[in-house]
């Protein structure tokens, strides 16, 4: 089925999206990957605040190329989202709401997205040029030293994902092999 939603959005939507999913995201998404995560963990660990309340919030696990001359960004593809599994499970559990990568999640994250009615998305790899152009407008917000790894907040206007891991429990990755398996 193919949806529009705006970003962030409420446990209830994220509850009615299923595995197989396509969905259309409009609104602000922030990026974060392996090093930001590492500094949002520590930062907890000290009893700081994060940089953006994550509540209801979508991480985009993606590191941006350079812009080109009159655009906000440049290729803006997904990044492997084991990478971010050791601390996902922590900030789902901190609110946030949905997260949007390429390929499969520990166990310790899939349980995670199922106890917090989260949903985690995939984002077609390779396309990073393409997914560029739903991206209106980028601002580094957080950890600027670390580049391209820094926190960015973006605004988007129907960027494709698709359900991967749902609320409910349901995984795309292994649906698909098993029915693949059946034909």
């Amino acid at each position: 089925m193919d949806q529009k939603l705006n970003v962030p959005f409420p446990k209830d939507v994220a509850m009615q999206l299923q595995a197989g999913d396509y969905v259309y995201l409009t609104g602000t998404l922030y990026t974060a990957r392996d090093a930001a995560h590492k500094r949002m963990a520590e930062a907890l660990d000290k009893g700081e605040e994060l940089p953006f309340d994550i509540r209801g919030q979508v991480i985009y696990y993606m590191g941006p190329s350079p812009a080109r001359a009159g655009r906000p960004i440049g290729s803006a593809g997904p990044t492997t989202a084991s990478r971010m599994d050791k601390y996902t499970p922590r900030l789902l559990d901190l609110g946030l709401g949905a997260m949007i990568g390429k390929g499969k999640r520990s166990k310790e994250v899939l349980e995670a997205i199922v106890r917090n009615q989260s949903v985690y998305f995939a984002a077609v790899g390779g396309a990073g040029a393409l997914l560029s152009k739903c991206i209106l407008s980028s601002r580094i917000i957080a950890y600027e030293d670390l580049g391209t790894e820094a926190i960015r907040e973006l605004t988007v206007k129907d960027f494709p994902v698709i359900v991967v891991a749902d609320a409910a429990g349901h995984n795309l990755y292994e649906s698909a092999i098993k029915e693949y398996q059946n034909v």
